[in-house]
């Protein structure tokens, strides 16, 4: 009886320290799972629900099964043209082969380092083999809206002068067609990284390009050539102003040279009409007082000469009769 109870007491101790060591694992939803023994793999999971596994002997090594992110450090790329750019690039991912996973990467810190190596030298390599503007753009609107303001100023110019000057100007800001654009080089990039990454057991879902940067150097050149477009234009502008101004004043010049000589005109005809009246008069007045005419006509003429006399040497001449004579005559 002792012997049956003892017996009893190990195998329960033994139930509990095996229950204790785990012979069972929970796998959650949006997990899976590697079962190692002694390092070599004996199994793979990927449906959630309890698990079994040998006590001691067995490891288990769980990965999600979710879609992760990567994103890497922003890196100094030198284009086709040599010019550099600051490229800031994001990627998902998931693992798909949690065996392949386990045997190449093992963990998932690792598994980030290799995705830093395989997609930034992708990256690198596309940049570097396409131009500034495949990189930075991703369609040719900038050309089409310059295209479509051309034709706008044109038609607000037509027939100034000027229209030709701008339709000039404005085709040598046109910039170079773009035959791929941000968006393939993404897909470039991402068939590049994609076809290593599956031997690491890992699913390469997309790369997106998340922000390009010009570098110093570069952003100065480009504020430089903007400012000398807009400066361009503005001359022509002002080029053009000036010329409309001098056009004006020319015609305004000419418009009151048009306008003094008819008040010219006009004031001349009205003064011959009024001289034509007063000799009228004069001839009316001599005729019917011919002593009275002579007399307030001395009068006159006194009024505009003497004023001008500094010194008289005589008053004896018959100018002066109405001023210094007694009777006057």
């Amino acid at each position: 009886m002792k012997k049956t109870i003892t017996v009893l007491v190990v195998v329960a101790v033994l139930m509990v320290v095996l229950m204790l060591l785990g012979p069972v694992y929970v796998l959650e939803e949006g997990e899976q799972a590697v079962v190692t023994r002694f390092g070599a793999i004996v199994s793979s999971q990927s449906e959630a629900g309890l698990k079994f596994k040998m006590p001691v002997v067995d490891t288990v090594l769980k990965y999600p099964k979710k879609i992760l992110s990567w994103d890497g450090d922003a890196q100094r790329i030198p284009t086709a043209e040599n010019q550099f750019i600051w490229v800031d690039t994001t990627a998902r991912w998931k693992i798909t082969d949690p065996i392949k996973f386990y045997e190449s990467v093992t963990t998932l810190e690792q598994g980030w380092s290799r995705l830093d190596d395989v997609i930034d030298s992708s990256v690198r390599t596309v940049i570097a083999d396409n131009s500034l503007n495949e990189a930075v753009r991703n369609s040719n609107i900038i050309n089409e809206l310059n295209r479509e303001e051309a034709i706008a100023i044109g038609e607000e110019a037509e027939g100034t002068g000027i229209d030709e000057l701008l339709k000039s100007n404005f085709t040598a800001t046109t910039y170079d067609e773009v035959l791929k654009g941000r968006e393939i080089l993404s897909k470039a990039m991402f068939n590049s990284a994609s076809k290593l990454t599956t031997q690491f057991g890992i699913e390469l879902i997309d790369i997106l390009i998340r922000q390009i940067r010009y570098s110093d150097d570069l952003t100065e050149s480009v504020y430089n050539r903007m400012i000398k477009e807009r400066r361009q234009i503005a001359e022509f502008y002002r080029s053009y102003g000036e010329g409309k101004k001098a056009e004006w004043l020319g015609k305004l010049d000419n418009e009151r040279r048009s306008v003094l000589s008819g008040a010219y005109e006009t004031s001349e005809t009205i003064k011959g009409t009024a001289d034509a009246e007063a000799t009228r008069i004069y001839s009316d007045a001599y005729g019917n007082n011919a002593e009275f005419f002579e007399f307030w006509r001395s009068i006159e003429s006194y009024k505009k000469v003497l004023p001008n006399f500094r010194k008289t040497l005589t008053t004896d001449m018959e100018y002066f009769k109405y001023l210094y004579d007694a009777d006057g005559r």
